[in-house]
């Protein structure tokens, strides 16, 4: 089954509506994988009885929510493009880094990227690729991935207490990708304890084999850690690169950051 809610019972407010979560359920799987789901599947994937989920999918297409195609599955509905380009419309930071990041793609000659961290995930928010560069990430604006093994992951994780990685972990096993994946919480507090010291957080082959990155944190006015920004590139170069990609990842946050504090 795939990831579709990070929210436990115990961390559910007061008057949470069950309707709504089964909406945002569905949404999640739709939107994840179009075309993929028909009504049976998305009763197995989610628990909810077959009788609320054809009238829950019947209000969802009336409201444009989501759309079903000929063969029985279903694909986003036009209502869901027009709340994303709402959000990034006015997101100001989104907005902020669109007018700077690409002089930093151009003149390290690699994609630089700013997400924000939701429960354990990594969420891309924005992407600037170089003009000429031959190589081009899957990662896109809405995608997620696992924070513990991404650059942008870790260093917004090293923003919060221990304590607070912890509870955010509790029995939620490690991804591990890749051999130098972080393998175990000893391993990701130590990694974590470093980055705090450093201010920036790598990514060595990490997520994806052949591919390296750095990353650094953007505060609002309190410190809290709301994003980061990141430059990833292949392996190869990544030697020749680390050190300048580092300080301009750096430079970058720190515009970023005081912009996000206006």
């Amino acid at each position: 089954m795939e990831k579709v809610n990070h929210i436990t019972e115990k961390e559910k407010p007061k008057y949470w509506v069950p309707a709504i979560e089964k909406a945002h359920l569905v949404m999640n799987l739709v939107c994840s994988s179009p075309r993929k789901y028909r009504l049976m599947d998305l009763v197995h994937e989610t628990g909810i009885n077959k009788s609320s989920m054809f009238s829950l999918l019947q209000t969802m297409e009336a409201l444009n929510w989501i759309v079903l195609e000929p063969d029985g599955t279903y694909s986003n509905g036009s209502v869901i493009a027009q709340w994303a380009a709402s959000f990034y419309r006015h997101n100001d930071l989104i907005s902020e880094f669109r007018k700077e990041a690409s002089l930093y793609a151009e003149e390290l000659g690699e994609t630089i990227q700013l997400a924000r961290l939701e429960h354990t995930d990594v969420v891309y928010l924005a992407k600037e690729e170089c003009s000429y560069s031959r190589v081009r990430l899957v990662s896109e604006p809405g995608m997620t991935y696992p924070a513990h093994i991404t650059a942008l992951g870790k260093v917004m994780l090293a923003g919060l207490t221990d304590k607070e990685v912890r509870l955010r972990y509790a029995g939620q096993a490690l991804e591990q990708p890749t051999p130098n994946s972080v393998k175990d919480s000893g391993e990701l507090f130590k990694q974590l304890d470093e980055i705090r010291k450093q201010g920036c957080a790598f990514d060595l082959q990490e997520a994806v084999i052949g591919f390296c990155c750095v990353a650094a944190p953007i505060t609002n006015s309190s410190g809290e850690v709301v994003a980061a920004v990141s430059c990833s590139m292949l392996q190869q170069v990544w030697e020749e690169k680390k050190d300048r990609a580092a300080l301009q990842i750096k430079t970058l946050a720190r515009k970023l950051t005081q912009a996000a504090q206006q």
